[in-house]
């Protein structure tokens, strides 16, 4: 048996996790004597094929013909993890230019494994059982040659230390991978939610196209969603990868596809729920969502994290048009022009409560809490200020529109619209 010269100097704890130039492994492969380096090369060609043929025994994905694109994936990624390695041992780069070839070589196998399988689950496998052939090997051919227990225990602490750095190193590319998809896909689905909204692609198969680019299957109906501005970044705490979003825009909003629910928001942020509608009626239920959202901000309607639009729909045609009301209220509710501002809210609350009453002075005092004597003048009062305008159906609901519409802004503090609704 030939005894190889193995002295090794003591050595100090190096990292093994982290290193994107082979920082840890490499100071461990330049303690290996250089003629045990030398004698091992012949024997690395068994090696390779061992590591093949156990990788793909051990990984049923990667377990497809060596001439057909996976075999030939790993039989390349064998041979440069091999001759990478052999770089280190010699201490200077083989068949590569620098370190950082040997970094790319590995950043690129991830790269594959996203595009290919979208997990790094089966490469760090083959890894791994790549570092155990390695050691496999490595402690046979020690045990030949009468290699001392420091030696192997270097060797093996090397072999595991460069699995861990390559598998580093391959997370790294497929990270980078995944964010260059992920951020050409947000920006697809910009542009998309965009057209949408707008109604400014030209037919539905541009649209159809937008939405293959942003891996974004059509719906055939949408919700749209309303959401409050917030002090720094908006995001989502979770959500479906379906819902398209502008949260970086001045009025931020989600499309949610289908019966997508909505995805948990950030404590602080407010949602008003639109109607469901077609896709091209996507612009109209992000406009009804923001007159909710905007109705909410003024306390027309009841404050929330989550306000549905179909549950104030007497509100909301009630503040549709607020132009219009203010018309209404100029036009229908002039007698009451020569008050006080004090008589005319008093008089305003006993004519919606007549009109609501349909009946005679104890039931408008019932709702009002006033004297029936008290209510029976005020409707009197009402009577002379209307005439007989009082007795026209049309006129009556016109009235009582106007009055609900002054009574919810008031009750809101909304202090503007109520000015408008009995201007």
């Amino acid at each position: 048996m030939t005894v190889i010269d193995d002295t090794v100097s003591p050595v100090s704890p190096v990292p093994t996790r982290g290193a994107g130039d082979f920082a840890g492994s490499r100071r461990l492969w330049s303690l290996i004597p250089r003629d045990l380096v030398e004698r091992f090369r012949p024997h690395a060609a068994a090696m390779a094929s061992a590591m093949v043929h156990e990788i793909r025994r051990a990984i049923p994905e990667y377990a497809q013909p060596l001439d057909g694109p996976v075999g030939e994936d790993i039989k390349r990624g064998v041979r440069e993890a091999i001759l990478c390695a052999f770089s280190e041992l010699n201490g200077i780069p083989e068949q590569r230019g620098s370190r950082g070839d040997w970094v790319k070589v590995f950043h690129y196998l991830g790269r594959v494994e996203f595009s290919e399988r979208g997990n790094l689950d089966c490469l760090q496998t083959a890894y791994r059982v790549g570092g155990r052939v390695a050691w496999r090997h490595l402690s046979l051919f020690a045990q030949r040659y009468g290699v001392s227990t420091e030696v192997i225990c270097v060797c093996a602490e090397a072999v595991f230390a460069y699995v861990d750095e390559i598998c580093t190193l391959s997370s790294a590319g497929f990270v980078a991978a995944q964010a260059e998809v992920e951020g050409s896909r947000t920006r697809h689905r910009r542009v998309l939610l965009e057209r949408i909204l707008s109604g400014s692609a030209h037919s539905p198969r541009e649209l159809a196209d937008l939405a293959r680019s942003a891996s974004w299957e059509l719906p055939t109906e949408v919700t749209m969603v309303a959401l409050s501005r917030v002090d720094g970044p908006l995001c989502l705490v979770s959500g479906d990868s379906g819902v398209l979003m502008d949260l970086d825009g001045p009025q931020p909003h989600l499309l949610l596809p289908g019966d997508t629910p909505l995805p948990d928001l950030a404590a602080e942020v407010r949602a008003a729920v639109g109607p469901k509608v077609s896709l091209a009626d996507a612009a109209t239920s992000l406009r009804w969502a923001r007159r909710t959202l905007d109705l909410m901000d003024r306390g027309v309607v009841p404050d929330a994290v989550v306000q549905r639009w179909d549950e104030h729909l007497a509100t909301m045609w009630l503040h549709s048009d607020e132009f219009l009301l203010s018309a209404m209220a100029a036009r229908n509710l002039s007698p009451l022009d020569g008050l006080t501002p004090k008589q005319r809210s008093r008089m305003s609350e006993t004519l919606l409560a007549w009109l609501k009453a349909r009946g005679g002075a104890p039931d408008v005092a019932a709702q009002l809490g006033v004297h029936p004597q008290t209510a029976r003048y005020r409707i009197r009062q009402l009577e002379e200020l209307f005439g007989k305008s009082l007795d026209d159906p049309a006129q009556r609901f016109a009235l009582e529109i106007t009055l609900r519409a002054q009574q919810a802004a008031e009750a809101s503090g909304d202090q503007l619209a109520a000015r408008r609704a009995t201007a």
